[in-house]
């Protein structure tokens, strides 16, 4: 395994230095643009984030946020949209404004053009300086599923059934018709990725990840191949330190 993996006690040290190295990254670079996922993972730290933005809020004036997927077919403002948890956990707190952030829409007219779009916004607007990630539980990262080969950029996707049964969905009352996310071209093309893992629920696909071997059918070992991937779990994701 390339990645550099640090172990920390637990999700709150996790997220401090999620956070420290996002904060530090945005003064180095003030329009840093940060990928952003959703789900429990990074929500600690974006809450640190929140935190350190009260503290200093010139450092974030200027940061761009992309949204790493969504759920296609749920209203934007739905409890369970990942535009929901977004603009709760990080846009709102850190005043980050429509000017700076970019994200797909849940209900577009036509997902593929949809998709295009995005692609064409970070041609011209790219790379992802840095990609903050979690770890599905069936191997997928953002919305790239399991599959015999995956789409290289932003596309819809076809929802495995594990997926519909994320904890995000539990409190919507729609049921996503498919999947909207950036492909695993464009998250391997960032500069940095900080993959977040934490939880005894994760051990197991986390020793699956940490072999280190490469397959479509587990769409998260690809990013073995970024040079600057840096994994931060805790004691309970991992069966042996």
């Amino acid at each position: 395994m390339n990645a550099r993996l640090e172990v920390l006690p637990d999700c709150a040290a996790i997220s401090r230095v999620a956070a420290g190295i996002i904060h530090d990254a945005v003064r180095r670079k003030p329009d840093l643009l940060l990928c952003a996922a959703t789900g429990s993972s990074p929500t600690d730290t974006y809450a640190r984030l929140a935190e350190l933005q009260e503290q200093t809020p010139a450092d974030f004036s200027s940061m761009r946020v992309i949204k790493l997927d969504e759920w296609g077919g749920l209203p934007m403002d739905d409890s369970g949209s990942c535009e929901s948890y977004l603009r709760k956990h990080l846009l709102d707190p850190l005043g980050i404004g429509d000017d700076r952030y970019v994200g797909f829409e849940s209900r577009p007219e036509d997902g593929d053009e949809e998709c295009r779009e995005i692609r064409e916004w970070l041609e011209r607007q790219g790379p992802i300086d840095m990609a903050i990630l979690g770890l599905g539980m069936n191997g997928h990262v953002a919305l790239n599923e399991p599959a015999d080969s995956l789409e290289p950029f932003a596309h819809v996707a076809e929802l495995a059934p594990s997926s519909l049964s994320h904890s995000m969905l539990q409190s919507s009352r729609y049921r996503p018709q498919f999947g909207l996310t950036l492909g695993l071209g464009e998250i391997l093309q960032a500069r940095r990725v900080i993959l977040l893992v934490s939880g005894e629920s994760k051990r197991e696909v986390f020793a699956h990840w940490r072999q280190g071997r490469l397959s479509t059918r587990f769409p998260a070992s690809l990013l073995h191949l970024h040079p600057r991937l840096t994994c931060l779990c805790d004691r309970e994701a991992v069966s042996e330190v």
